[in-house]
C-alpha cells in the first residue's frame, strides 16, 4: 500500500490523498488509518476529518485545522456549494448518459456494515449526478457527483443503477474480467476514486484535485480506455 500524500496544507485546512486499503478512521489505536498518519505525522497539529472515504476508496480527504474552518466547510455541505467529484469503473452500460440517483439509503437488514438502496430501517434521503464519461466494449467510466454524503452512498446507488463498480463485490461488482483474447482484468479493490473537491472560501473558489492512482489508470487502459 502507497503512503498517503499532502496535496495542500495552510493554516485553516490540511487535504491529503488517502491511498486504497487504508480506512480514514479505526476503533482501534493499534490500527492503522489515515486519521492516525495524521496525528503522527503532524503532531502540531489538531487535526478533524471532515469526511470518509471507504477503506477500498482512494482521494482526497480534507482536515480542519480549527473550529472555525470545521464550521465553513459544514456550512457549505449544507447549502450545497460543497462539491466532490468520484471517478469510477463499472463493467456495465448505463443507458442514459447523464442524470440523477435519488434513492434514499437504509441499513442493510442483513448487516449493519453495509446498505441498500430504498426505503428501510435507518432511511435517509440520498442524492447522486452522475455522467459516463467515457465508454468501451468492455467497460464505462463514471464521473460521480454525491449532493448528500450517506454512508456507501456512491457504491450502493451504482449498483442499484445496474451498474455496480469493478471491484466492489460486497454491491455486485465484478472481481475480474476475461477479455476475449484470453487476458484477464482482475480488480484488487473497488475502482473508486474521489479525484476532486471545491467549495467557498473568503472570496475564492478552493479547489483541490488528485490525480487517479497507478492501479486504477493500469485497469482502465487493460479495459480499453
Amino acid at each position: 500500500m502507497t503512503s498517503p500524500e499532502v496535496i495542500h496544507r495552510d493554516r485553516d485546512l490540511l487535504v491529503v490523498c488517502k491511498p486504497s486499503g487504508l480506512p480514514t478512521t479505526a476503533p482501534s489505536a493499534d490500527e492503522a488509518c489515515l486519521v492516525r498518519w495524521v496525528e503522527q505525522t503532524f503532531p502540531e497539529l489538531r487535526a478533524h476529518a471532515t469526511s470518509r472515504l471507504d477503506s477500498p476508496v482512494s482521494g482526497l480527504v480534507t482536515f480542519a485545522l480549527h473550529k472555525g474552518a470545521n464550521q465553513r466547510l459544514l456550512e457549505a455541505r449544507r447549502s450545497g456549494t460543497y462539491e466532490r467529484l468520484y471517478v469510477g469503473l463499472t463493467l456495465h452500460s448505463l443507458d442514459d448518459t447523464e442524470g440523477i440517483w435519488s434513492w434514499p439509503i437504509s441499513l442493510d437488514p442483513r448487516s449493519k456494515k453495509r446498505r441498500v438502496a430504498g426505503p428501510g430501517q435507518g432511511e435517509r434521503e440520498a442524492k447522486t449526478r452522475y455522467e459516463v464519461a467515457k465508454r468501451t466494449a468492455h467497460a464505462s467510466l463514471l464521473h460521480l457527483w454525491p449532493e448528500t454524503g450517506r454512508t456507501h452512498q456512491l457504491r450502493v446507488h451504482a449498483a442499484k443503477a445496474g451498474a455496480p463498480l469493478f471491484g466492489d463485490h460486497a454491491y455486485g461488482g465484478e472481481r475480474r474480467l476475461a477479455l476475449p483474447d484470453g487476458s484477464v482484468v482482475p480488480a484488487r479493490r473497488t475502482m473508486l476514486h474521489c479525484a476532486r473537491v471545491e467549495f467557498p472560501w473568503d472570496d475564492e473558489i478552493r479547489r483541490f484535485e488528485a490525480e487517479v492512482p497507478e492501479d486504477m489508470a493500469r485497469t482502465w487502459t487493460s479495459l480499453g480506455g
